[in-house]
């Protein structure tokens, strides 16, 4: 029994597909990504090329409003000049890192179609280390006094600590993977903790999206209505598709073109129109939505330019600054595994074992390190945001998330495509942002539909853990001097953890849920274990690698690896649960079962 081969030796499951199990607790069935339907194209379909490049294209353009975000809020605190050239470059940076992780993370490592990005878990504790004394700017008169040397060092010096502690940080999050202590920590890791952490990532930017809308509320309101309309309203409107094979009628296939392709539409229909307002003068020339009020930007780029490694120095590192890095990395981990189970849903396709958590969270890692030393300013993540896209237009599609990491390299070895997208009017990235951060508090929203929320302790726990993470995070950054514990390091590393709500809050719900007793039924566990088990016993290949696993399977010590798809402890894991439960696993085409 100690065997995780026994199910297979013991019970000749000739139809691996049809294993199911039984006489577990009911759950809750309405946890579905899309309640909408079937999938137009599931995970390993292949849609035509032109679908491939219009949806990479927009899963492009979804995640390059939050990308952009991270330099756009950042470049201010590392003290960059509102139209210092070098913004475009540090944006063309992290979208090339940015699509060089997510063809490794859709390939390799979990095979969902997720898509990598810079992160706002990063973001955030990288701004309450710039908020320090030591880091913070000088004067505006004493800014405008400064040679444009002095002022590239101002900014690369910020830099380059902000490197040191991603790289290092990093390490961290790629070893826990490596070692299978992430597939350990998902055990503890339910909903409770990972929803608050989720859901704080969207919440606490509102501010920052309203500030930008109010450059010119008309355009970011405009951008946000467009955007509504077309992914939910007109989402069922659907168009003769002229590529398209005709019918059997006659008539050529319609295509759901609203759906498919709600942010490229909105953005190109506000944008345009913001240039024709440009082009006539009908915005003051102050106005932040006139679309030449960032063409020093455009003029002063490259057509093309290749990131290299360090290219804004050698990376510094300070404990302070790692360890409150540490704590985006832990964060942007529980959002991870958080969007694997989301996306896995939303994909309906099976729940992801653990050799494909491990393996997820190492390849995040392992991209995480080199958005370090190529100094991106920012990290990687799985995108929520575009997990939501996924469930708006029904393509689930591995091969479109890979055409669109293509064209992140691609463009983002273009210079001019970055300073195009720096130079988009701030009132049009404020209105993406109006439609992207929600949907990343969704996300978080929407893993509570695997626990009980009849029951008071889950309540409590969730609703608990969001006000504090917003109360606590609030009160630190506005009360920067009140921690005094006779460190330096130490005030810095407890100012930094606090002000970062995501953080309080997932660590809040983590404690809770992790102490306060309740069932595993209760706490989504069960579910969970189940789906798991089923894909285990059914000889699911969907997280396995593309090639060679052949010569995988007869390495006999890659059984021992967290990240191998062989490896055995995925079955171990679930023994005790199926003894505790007595689960009866049939083979489905002969009547044998085997009683655990």
């Amino acid at each position: 029994m100690d065997n995780p081969a026994f199910v297979q030796n013991e019970v000749p499951l000739k139809d691996r597909k049809q294993v199911s199990i039984k006489e577990l607790p009911p759950q809750n069935e309405n946890f579905q990504g899309n309640s909408n339907g079937e999938l137009m194209y599931t995970v390993d379909d292949v849609p035509p090329w032109y679908l491939c490049l219009f949806l990479g294209l927009q899963h492009y353009l979804e995640m390059i409003g939050a990308t952009i975000a991270c330099p756009f809020f950042l470049a201010p605190a590392l003290c960059m000049a509102d139209d210092d050239p070098d913004k475009a470059n540090i944006i063309s940076t992290l979208v090339f890192m940015s699509g060089i992780i997510t063809i490794f993370q859709s390939t390799i490592g979990t095979r969902l179609p997720i898509v990598q990005g810079g992160s706002f878990s990063y973001l955030v504790p990288s701004l309450a280390i710039m908020s320090l004394p030591r880091w913070k700017c000088p004067t505006t008169d004493v800014f405008d006094t400064l040679s444009d040397a002095d002022k590239t060092e101002l900014w690369q010096v910020r830099m380059r600590e902000i490197q040191g502690a991603i790289i290092f940080a990093a390490l961290f999050e790629a070893l826990f993977a490596f070692t299978g202590l992430i597939g350990f920590l998902v055990k503890y890791l339910t909903p409770l903790a990972i929803a608050p952490a989720i859901s704080l990532i969207g919440i606490s930017l509102f501010q920052s999206a309203a500030e930008e809308a109010s450059k010119n509320y008309a355009v970011s309101i405009s951008l946000l209505l467009l955007l509504v309309i077309f992914s939910q309203h007109l989402r069922n409107i659907k168009i003769p598709f002229l590529c398209g094979n005709a019918e059997p009628n006659g008539k050529k296939t319609k295509f759901p073109l609203f759906q498919v392709f709600p942010v490229l539409l909105s953005v190109a229909t506000v944008w345009a129109i913001c240039a024709i307002l440009t082009v006539t003068d009908v915005l003051p020339a102050n106005d932040a939505a006139r679309t030449d009020s960032k063409i020093k930007i455009m003029t002063g780029s490259s057509w093309f330019r290749v990131p290299y490694p360090f290219q804004w120095g050698w990376p510094t590192v300070s404990i302070g600054a790692v360890l409150g890095i540490f704590c985006g990395v832990m964060t942007s981990t529980i959002e991870s595994l958080g969007d694997y189970f989301a996306c896995a849903s939303i994909a309906k396709t099976t729940s992801p074992p653990i050799h494909a958590l491990n393996r997820g969270i190492f390849i995040q890692g392992f991209g995480c390190v080199l958005s370090g030393f190529w100094g991106s300013g920012n990290a990687s993540t799985s995108y929520s945001n575009n997990i939501g896209t996924i469930a708006v237009t029904r393509v689930a599609s591995r091969r479109v998330i890979q055409v669109s990491g293509v064209i992140m390299i691609i463009l983002g070895l273009v210079g001019k495509a970055g300073a195009v997208f720096v130079s988009l009017p701030d009132p049009i990235i404020a209105g993406m942002f109006l439609f992207i951060f929600p949907l990343i508090m969704a996300v978080g929203i929407s893993t509570l539909a695997e626990i009980s929320l009849e029951s008071a302790r889950n309540v409590f726990i969730v609703s608990f853990s969001i006000f504090m993470g917003l109360t606590i995070s609030e009160w630190a950054k506005h009360n920067e001097g009140v921690i005094q514990t006779g460190s330096e390091e130490a005030d810095n590393l407890i100012q930094i953890l606090l002000s970062t709500g995501m953080f309080v809050a997932g660590f809040i719900g983590f404690v809770l849920d992790n102490t306060i007793s309740g069932t595993d039924e209760e706490r989504g566990l069960t579910r969970r274990r189940k789906a798991q088990l089923e894909a285990q016993l059914a000889g699911d290949t969907s997280f396995d690698f593309p090639w060679g696993m052949e010569a995988i399977k007869k390495i006999k010590w890659l059984r021992y690896l967290p990240i191998s798809p062989t490896y055995e402890k995925d079955l171990i894991e679930f023994l005790p649960f199926c003894k505790k439960r007595k689960v009866v696993i049939s083979d489905g085409v002969n009547g044998n079962t085997t009683h655990l």
